[in-house]
């Protein structure tokens, strides 16, 4: 271990072997913190080539479980979000792709810090379950066409490992390791082609553009190189995405959008991404070909049929797409906030708002706290709407009220308004096949 360190810290290239070396032997408790450590800033400051980041990607993916999905028929394709606020992109998505007979075998995360989790969302959907055994993913995903599951401690255990001490040492803003510790549970998790919705923006891990073109483009490249077909969308996250942020609230609005009743934002970003996804299951020729596909099965109806199946599949309360008010939890207390001057909203300071979700406790701020489902924001303005002074523009779900004043004050520092409105922004930013 101490001959790759020096390797990596002379700015020397890595080859698989050594690679394998250093993961495998981290994993076992042969090579100590201490080195792993060193190993992870001589990647950091002297960066990897993407051939490294290949291989790295390559070792990580073969430290534990690969699934293996060839028994289900069909091309099988997985979507993965960089992280955002109000992101239940997937509860919407999947439902819509698989109406369209490209089957959802999906493993998910749960939420810590400002971004939530798409399984502690649909968590809040009463009876439903979230944690399945391959068996029965693999189940479900052939009666139905779609299972989302927790995803197995079993897969790709060096990157959950070597994440942990990248967050610890300072090491997490590096684009060769954020690549590999996406993609290595992606390639393990053993869909055909594989979308990447990359987020941009003050609540997205990559705040501008340009870095967030870079880390896409190495990803696909990775992908690419492993034999399964990858693209990219780029999305605007420097506002919440929809009105909802909370657990229970995302999923009501989620059916509402299934439905045709969502807001706009939330459904563009659904009809591009469901465009790809039906593009790369070869069900359309082009992404054009693909919206208009979206439109049909969420205006026929077909796509909120199938998410009632989904749900009833994992052992959860089908009427939530009828009567969401009557099956999903409720906070006990409604906070309004107001505008504090007339004008027009310039800015939704989108980390901030997750943030004060997370305080009113929809969010963790450390690994093992209890998610309240029924609590969050709901913003009633969105960036370039008018606004004037006394009017709504948020409303917090409450149930408990010790963060209450600092989730409030969060909600107001989040706001921007100005005299005159600010230049319309685009949902999606950029596309890397």
């Amino acid at each position: 271990m101490y001959d790759l360190i020096r390797k990596k810290r002379d700015g020397e290239s890595l080859g698989y072997e050594e690679l394998k070396f250093f993961i495998d032997g981290y994993v076992a408790g042969t090579i100590p913190d201490y080195q792993a450590a060193a190993f992870l800033m001589a990647v950091f400051i002297r960066g990897m080539t993407l051939e490294e980041t290949v291989m790295l990607t390559q070792c990580m993916r073969e430290s534990g479980e690969q699934l293996d999905l060839s028994e289900i028929p069909g091309i099988k394709v997985d979507k993965h979000s960089t992280g955002g606020v109000g992101d239940k992109t997937s509860i919407a998505l999947a439902p819509i792709v698989a109406a369209a007979g490209i089957p959802v075998a999906k493993m998910s995360g749960r939420g810590l810090g400002h971004t939530g989790g798409t399984i502690d969302k649909l968590e809040s959907i009463p009876g439903f379950r979230a944690e399945l055994s391959t068996e029965e993913f693999l189940k479900s995903v052939k009666r139905t066409g779609i299972a989302i599951t927790g995803q197995t401690g079993n897969i790709a255990p060096g990157d959950k490992k070597l994440y942990a001490l990248r967050d610890v040492t300072a090491t997490v803003d590096n684009i060769s390791l954020i690549a590999s510790s996406i993609m290595s549970k992606k390639l393990a998790a053993g869909a055909d082609r594989i979308l990447l919705d990359v987020k941009v923006g003050n609540g997205a891990f990559m705040k501008k553009k340009k870095e967030a073109l870079a880390l896409a483009r190495v990803m696909v490249d990775i992908g690419n190189s492993s034999g399964k077909r990858t693209m990219a969308i780029l999305s605007d996250m420097n506002q919440p995405l929809g009105n909802a942020v909370g657990n229970a609230l995302e999923v009501r609005e989620a059916v509402a959008t299934l439905r045709g009743e969502g807001p706009e934002d939330f459904y563009c970003l659904c009809r591009e991404l469901g465009a790809a996804m039906l593009m790369l299951g070869e069900k359309v020729q082009d992404l054009k070909q693909g919206r208009d596909m979206v439109d049909h099965l969420v205006s026929a109806g077909k796509a909120a049929s199938k998410f009632e199946e989904f749900v009833k599949s994992q052992g959860g309360d089908p009427d939530v797409l009828e009567r969401p008010d009557r099956v999903l939890p409720k906070a006990k207390q409604q906070v309004t906030v107001c505008a504090e001057q007339n004008g027009y909203i310039t800015s939704l300071n989108a980390e901030s708002i997750g943030i004060s979700a997370m305080l009113l406790g929809a969010g963790r701020a450390k690994k093992d706290d209890v998610i309240d489902p029924a609590v969050g924001v709901v913003m009633h303005k969105k960036c370039g709407m008018q606004v004037t002074k006394g009017e709504p523009v948020a409303t917090l779900f409450v149930n408990k009220r010790d963060n209450l004043e600092k989730a409030e004050q969060l909600i107001r520092d989040a706001i921007l308004v100005a005299e005159q409105p600010p230049q319309k922004s685009e949902m999606i930013l950029g596309v890397v096949e």
